[in-house]
């Protein structure tokens, strides 16, 4: 090649893909199930009494088990073996579950928000004690449903995803039961708009948290925690590294960072040695086990002149050129 020596490492040490895929399948089965039964539940009452309210919040409630199945599903593809054109397997199957559920949150927002503002205009008749009543047990099996994807692996952005649908579930339960208290003892009827309206705020901010971290991730965009300025100057401090470029940092799905770089060596040193430092210093500092690093000999030992005397090695790096910081007395 020229007098350049080529050194590819790809380390995988310490990878623990899926290892809480079982427990966090069995915690979502377990809040599916008591969402199930209570969305049920609450249909029979709703048909009995005639309660229009009743039976649109159960259908408020399927989305919530929607969104677990849709998490339950991404869990068992993203579980799939890497082959044939899946390279990475189907691990970002987790984040559309994500960016579905974000959408999801609001879509739901925007609807309640008519309602909301329709109810405000023009309040509806509202059964207090029945509201009051239903909004209670609501609370219970939310908080129960949410306590159970709580235990799950909410580093996930597929798993935050239900957890969000359900957490706001709660909340709007919380609002309703409040609102039920109010129409109860004042018979002030556009209380359930107003609790209506609180709970869209909280839906809004969950739904867009969840949009812009699967975006980031769909995008290739480097991780929020890691700094790829900070991450290519420290490779360029590692023994006998003389440039760092071609750095690209991104997630194969939440919590799986990686990592790909060109780095030039100086004449005579160790490639293989060189490769292992760096791969070490990601692995061990910024928590990066996948790592591409391609290692090339540089005809200079020092940083390459401003003048451009010595050819760049890569005519069109991408993204900025890291090199090592020479010390001064």
């Amino acid at each position: 090649m020229g007098g350049h020596e080529h050194a590819h490492g790809h380390d995988h040490a310490g990878h623990s893909h899926g290892a809480t895929a079982d427990s966090d399948k069995r915690w979502l089965a377990g809040a599916l199930a008591v969402i199930v039964a209570f969305l049920l539940g609450e249909v029979v009452v709703g048909l009995i009494a005639g309660s229009l309210a009743l039976l649109s919040d159960a259908a408020h409630m399927l989305t919530d088990a929607a969104s677990i199945v849709l998490a339950l599903w991404a869990i068992r593809l993203a579980a799939k073996p890497a082959e044939g054109r899946m390279t990475y397997g189907w691990k970002r199957a987790e984040i559309l579950s994500a960016q579905a559920n974000g959408l999801t949150l609001l879509g739901l927002a925007a609807w309640l928000t008519y309602e909301a503002i329709r109810r405000l205009i023009d309040p509806p008749e509202v059964t207090g004690g029945l509201v009051l009543a239903t909004a209670l047990i609501g609370i219970v099996v939310n908080v129960l449903a949410s306590w159970m994807i709580s235990r799950a692996n909410r580093t996930s952005l597929n798993v935050e995803g239900a957890y969000q649908h359900i957490l706001n579930d709660l909340f709007a339960f919380i609002a309703t039961a409040v609102a039920g208290l109010i129409i109860m003892l004042t018979g002030f009827a556009r209380a359930d708009g107003i609790a209506t309206l609180i709970v869209v705020v909280l839906m809004v901010k969950a739904g867009v948290g969840l949009v812009r971290a699967s975006g980031r991730i769909f995008l290739e965009a480097a991780p929020a925690y890691l700094d790829p300025i900070e991450i290519g100057r420290e490779m360029a401090q590692v023994d006998s590294v003389v440039e760092v470029h071609d750095l690209h940092i991104w997630e194969i799905t939440s919590g799986v960072p990686s990592l790909s770089a060109h780095i030039l060596v100086a004449p005579g040193a160790d490639s293989q040695s060189v490769r292992a430092a760096v791969a070490h210093m990601l692995a061990e500092k910024h928590h990066i086990d996948h790592a591409v690093l391609q290692v090339d000999f540089t005809d200079h030992e020092e940083c390459p002149p401003d003048d451009h005397d010595h050819e760049p090695h890569c005519a069109e790096p991408h993204g900025p050129v890291h090199r090592k910081t020479i010390a001064t007395n």
